[in-house]
C-alpha cells in the first residue's frame, strides 16, 4: 500500500527557460538536487526542465523550495510550475485544437491563471498565424510551422498575460504523463 501511495503522489515540476540561452542545468544535478530536498522516485525527462518525483510534501511547498535551491546553487532564478498527472491530462482533454503533429501543438503551463483583461487584449494582438486560447493556468497553442519560426515566444506571452510560464509540446506532456503515472 505504501507503494502505491507513493507512486499516486508523483508530481511533475516544469523549470522555465532552462538549458536555453546560457542557463545551464544538468539533468543529473537537478534530480540530486530534489533528492537532497527529500523527494522520491525522482527522474527527469529530455533536457528542457522536466522533474517528476514524489515531493516530501505538497507539490505546490516543494515548488518553491526547488525554486530557492536551483537560485542558491546556481545564482539564477527560475520559475518552478508544479502539476500532477490530473492537471495535464486535464490540459490535454481541453486542447481546443486538432493535433495533427503533436510538435507543432503546446500547452504553455502558467505559474497563476492571467486576468481576463489581459487575455482579452492578447487575443487582439498578431498572433504570428497560431491558433491561441487561454483556459485557466495554461495557454493552448497549434503554431502553423512549428514554435522555432515564431515570433509569437514565451517572453510575448509572459508580457502580454503578466504571468510567467513554460510551454511543452504534446508528445512531451504526454511523456510526462506516462511517467507521472508509472
Amino acid at each position: 500500500m505504501w507503494g502505491l501511495n507513493r507512486t499516486m503522489n508523483k508530481s511533475v515540476f516544469l523549470i522555465r527557460a532552462v538549458n536555453v540561452g546560457g542557463t545551464k542545468l544538468p539533468m543529473a544535478e537537478l534530480r540530486q538536487i530534489a533528492g537532497d530536498l527529500g523527494a522520491t522516485d525522482v527522474a527527469t525527462y529530455v533536457a528542457s526542465g522536466n522533474l517528476i518525483c514524489s515531493p516530501p510534501g505538497s507539490a505546490s511547498e516543494f515548488a518553491p523550495a526547488l525554486e530557492s535551491a536551483l537560485t542558491e546553487r546556481y545564482g539564477w532564478s527560475r520559475e518552478v510550475i508544479a502539476r500532477s498527472a490530473e492537471d495535464l491530462e486535464q490540459a490535454v482533454a481541453a486542447h481546443p485544437f486538432e493535433v495533427v503533429e503533436p510538435k507543432f501543438s503546446y500547452v504553455h503551463c502558467l505559474v497563476d491563471a492571467p486576468e481576463p483583461e489581459r487575455v482579452e487584449a492578447f487575443y487582439e494582438r498578431d498572433l504570428d498565424g497560431a491558433e491561441v486560447r487561454v483556459i485557466g493556468d495554461d495557454v493552448h497553442m497549434r503554431y502553423p510551422n512549428g514554435a522555432g519560426t515564431s515570433k509569437l515566444t514565451a517572453a510575448v506571452l509572459a508580457r502580454s498575460l503578466g504571468v510567467q510560464g513554460t510551454a511543452r509540446n504534446m508528445r512531451t506532456v504526454d511523456e510526462l504523463i506516462a511517467r507521472a503515472r508509472s
